[in-house]
């Protein structure tokens, strides 16, 4: 005769399988935006290291003088920096939620099973 299935059980882990699904989505979109932002961080550094590299005397068609392009372009790589450090811990709590909620499933399979 079968076991009769554990309804609580089977909720947990549908809640779990969505959850993991979840997170996934949201952890490779928090890749794809670091990815994207350092991208973007690389690029202000080279164009900075390359307009700073210019002599003062260059001729070149620009609306702004070379200090404030630096500024600039030194203020788009803080950013980029400080998004980045948010995304990667916005990634480590979704990893660490996962992680609970699948201990939390073992703790209750375990205490089914002593029973």
């Amino acid at each position: 005769m079968a076991a009769p299935v554990d309804l609580e059980l089977k909720k947990a882990f549908a809640e779990l399988q969505a959850k993991v699904a979840d997170t996934q989505q949201k952890v490779k979109l928090a890749d794809l935006q670091i990815e994207q932002l350092g991208r973007s961080r690389k690029h202000a550094h080279l164009t900075d290291t390359e307009i700073m590299a210019l002599l003062d005397g260059t001729r070149m068609f620009i609306l702004q003088s070379k200090g404030v392009i630096h500024n600039q372009l030194l203020e788009k790589q803080r950013i980029a920096e400080e998004k980045i450090k948010e995304l990667e811990q916005k990634k480590s709590y979704l990893e660490r939620s996962v992680k609970e909620a699948e201990d939390n499933i073992r703790e209750m399979l375990l205490a089914r099973r002593a029973q």
